[in-house]
């Protein structure tokens, strides 16, 4: 009201000295008094503008309580879109932080201008420290450097990166905006590696039946040209070496397709309670059988129990594990087998040799298919090639683990380790 009164008084000094009458003086007064309200509620708008968030919208009336409200309104409006953005932004953010490929942002002038953290893993870049930078710089191999110049982008790039070379990348970049791009990356190294195993085993499994194939046809050829020229006795020899071959290939067949099925995530056999120290017995006769003499055999038992699980998948594994004992064990060699709890409530079935063992380069590849350290002993003692890919398929569906123990020359250990939760009362 000061501000008020003082208006007043200006306009009564005014007039009085201007000589005016009461009418012009009401008339000047009131312009001056709409002359103050429209200025006290323009400072009382900037005072709201300058801290609009949390602030109470000024109280007015007439022509400036609806533009408060119109004002207050769009602010609203304007602090929800703001809010809705900047979660949207987190949300993206957020979101290509757990891509599992790598996004790269480059400049017009192919500077760094955002990454996420698998491409920082995939390049091996900081981006605390690498924002800003040119690529190039960075990532220096050749093919990456010239597919960036090239702006070629129509098919991807496969690069070696990592620490030698350990880390096969697929690389897309898509051009966007005003010269600037988007650096896809993705980790194919598995990929790869399934490729290549893809490749091995076509052409193992090629070799593996052409050859008994070509010596089956080789004596039937020679039977069909000439027949009279061999005795009886010569006759029933070739017959049954190409008997031998086709036994060959149909042990094969049989293992792919066991293979096969476990690979493919076939259905898993009912599972039942094995009774497992009977299943060792069973194939520590089978074990003896296929020695046929030739071994020491021995059989070491340390506790019972029923294990959860397909028995012809177990018996399958625990024989293939046997019978490599007494393919890779010299004559008078000795061939143990065990079974025995351990205090977790856990399991183990082991075989243990004095064969000839593996050196250790060799240890991590045997369980591959068609992997083999003596490809002529192997194919010599009846082998596949893939035994123990079988073994650690069927061990996988039961939670065991397969360890392998071995130096050359002085025997193997294969051991298969059950949980307790495979263990019933």
């Amino acid at each position: 009201m000061s501000s008020l009164a003082l208006v007043a008084v200006l306009a009564l000094v005014v007039a009085a000295l201007a000589g005016i009458s009461w009418g012009l003086f009401i008339m000047v007064l009131g312009l001056l008094l709409l002359g103050w309200h429209h200025l006290r509620n323009l400072q009382r708008l900037v005072h709201w503008a300058r801290e609009p968030v949390g602030s109470p919208l000024p109280r007015a009336f007439g022509t400036w309580d609806m533009i408060f409200a119109d004002l207050g309104r769009r602010a609203r409006v304007a602090y929800d879109m703001r809010d809705r953005l900047s979660t949207a932004l987190e949300r993206f953010h957020d979101a290509s932080q757990a891509m599992p490929d790598g996004v790269m942002y480059l400049s017009d002038t192919d500077t760094i201008e955002w990454i996420n953290l698998k491409a920082e893993q995939h390049f091996g870049l900081n981006r605390q420290h690498d924002i800003g930078a040119p690529v190039t710089n960075l990532v220096r191999q050749p093919e990456f450097v010239a597919y960036l110049a090239s702006n070629h982008f129509a098919e991807p790039l496969v690069l070696q990166a990592g620490r030698r070379g350990g880390l096969t990348l697929q690389i897309q970049v898509v051009p966007f905006g005003d010269d600037q791009k988007m650096v896809l990356s993705r980790d194919i190294s598995q990929l790869e590696r399934l490729e290549t195993m893809r490749r091995d085993f076509v052409a193992n499994v090629s070799h593996e039946l052409r050859t008994p194939l070509t010596v089956v046809g080789g004596f039937l050829e020679t039977l069909i040209d000439g027949l009279d020229d061999y005795s009886r006795e010569d006759v029933i020899h070739f017959l049954r070496l190409a008997d031998e071959q086709s036994s060959r290939m149909r042990r094969l067949i049989d293992d792919l397709l066991t293979l096969s099925a476990l690979e493919t995530g076939a259905p898993a056999p009912a599972e039942e309670k094995i009774d497992v120290v009977e299943l060792v017995r069973e194939v520590t006769r089978e074990v003896e059988l296929l020695s046929a003499g030739r071994h020491q055999v021995e059989l070491s038992m340390e506790g019972d129990g029923m294990l959860l699980g397909s028995h012809k998948e177990l018996d399958s594994a625990f024989s293939n594990l046997g019978s490599n004992a007494v393919r890779y064990t010299p004559e008078g060699g000795r061939i143990c087998i065990a079974w025995r709890r351990d205090e977790n409530g856990g399991g183990e079935f082991s075989v243990t040799d004095t064969g000839i063992g593996v050196a250790p380069e060799h240890l991590p590849r045997l369980t591959e298919r068609f992997y083999r350290v003596d490809r002529g002993r192997s194919r010599e003692t009846g082998g596949t090639g893939l035994g123990l890919a079988i073994v650690k398929h069927i061990l996988t569906r039961h939670q065991a683990e397969l360890s392998i123990n071995s130096r050359p020359g002085e025997g193997s250990r294969f051991a298969a380790r059950f949980p307790s939760s495979r263990f019933k009362p």
